[in-house]
């Protein structure tokens, strides 16, 4: 501890990166983000067993900034895969730590390696270690979850922890206040998810990670089921899945998940690119669009948010395709880091207290 102030290690893995941060408090004293093509991350057959490979890369980066373990006093992971939970920081426990690697959310997303390396750094250290907002934070309305199957049920899984962080960063600045707020929040980058927060709650949203929704450089996004059924006879039930999470989109069509490299074979006008750049600009808008019609067109806001909303291409198609349903303002990026950090930090100076994991979804049927 420096000057009475922690050392927080924030760790975020994403679909196409592992993103490291260190605080003294809310002083960032570095911020770096390792990018990981899709070659690299096929070449491990579950999320799982890039474990390693991600801790590594965390404690390289420690390295690189002069930093080791012994300059940190609390560790925030960000987290999804486990059951779902209501939305806070909570505290990383074995049961978690399990969970998570189980995927008992019935999702399989890098987010959950979050919650592994900072579960495993804490018990090598000794260091308290915690997470927030995790991609599975459950506050949908009870008609956003029935499907036409009896039993199965749609899940929450977005980027809570952004799109809750952006919204309330938007409510403020346009001087209203989240939890009286209507907002359709659109997480743009590796995974894309659209949700649509009404009165402080996530109450509907895509199921990114789930075959659903847009497809992103990473996922396929919604596909006709009988068209998948079809692709189950020439390939395995783990080839699609994969696909659903990490093997998709422009994945599948150009063998990268790098977006700069698809969008400067747009800029060369690549017919094939160009097309299927396009249609992901498409589907985002059919996304704000369904999520209008669930806040009854009461829209205070359309927030843009996410890595890719750095092309201006993406951000002029939606406005294009959805400008008469509210303001769109855009906030390139993610503050997922700073969210993280402030999470522990309040937790570390008594501000809030942390919730324990409960090992039960919040939603277990009608």
């Amino acid at each position: 501890m420096k000057n009475n102030l922690p050392g927080i290690l924030v760790i975020n893995p994403g679909s196409t990166s592992t993103k490291i941060s260190f605080f003294h408090g809310t002083n960032n004293v570095f911020t770096e983000s390792v990018f990981h093509d899709a070659p690299l991350l096929l070449s491990f057959p579950t999320v799982n067993d890039q474990l390693d490979m991600r801790t590594q890369v965390t404690l390289d980066l420690l390295a690189k900034h002069n930093l080791s373990m012994d300059d940190v006093d609390i560790i925030a992971g960000r987290g999804g895969c486990a059951y779902s939970q209501k939305s806070g920081v909570m505290i990383i426990d074995e049961r978690l730590f399990n969970d998570t690697a189980l995927d008992k959310g019935g999702s399989d997303h890098p987010a959950k390696l979050g919650v592994m390396i900072a579960y495993n750094l804490s018990k090598k250290f000794n260091k308290e270690a915690y997470t927030l907002n995790p991609t599975n934070v459950d506050e949908l309305d009870e008609l956003a979850r029935i499907t036409g199957i009896k039993g199965v049920y749609r899940r929450a899984q977005t980027h809570a922890l952004n799109q809750k962080a952006i919204a309330q960063i938007h409510a403020k600045k346009i001087g209203i206040k989240y939890e009286q707020a209507s907002f359709i929040v659109c997480h743009i980058d590796g995974g894309i998810t659209v949700s649509a927060h009404k009165n402080g709650k996530m109450v509907d949203g895509t199921v990114g990670a789930g075959g659903d929704g847009p497809f992103t450089p990473t996922r396929i996004g919604s596909v006709p089921v009988t068209e998948l059924i079809k692709l189950l006879e020439t390939k395995s039930k783990e080839e699609v899945l994969a696909m659903c999470s990490r093997a998709g989109g422009f994945v599948s069509f150009f063998g990268t998940s790098n977006a700069d490299t698809v969008h400067k074979m747009v800029e060369n006008k690549d017919e094939e690119a160009t097309r299927v750049w396009n249609s992901m600009i498409y589907q985002i808008c059919k996304s704000i669009g369904s999520m209008a019609t669930v806040l009854e067109g009461k829209i205070d806001g359309i927030i843009l948010t996410g890595g890719l909303v750095r092309f201006n291409d993406i951000v002029e198609g939606i406005q294009k395709r959805c400008g008469f349903l509210g303001t769109i303002s855009c906030y390139p990026g993610e503050v997922e880091q700073e969210t993280l950090a402030q999470g522990v930090l309040d937790v570390f100076t008594g501000k809030i207290m942390p919730a324990n994991y409960t090992g039960e979804p919040v939603f277990k049927g009608f």
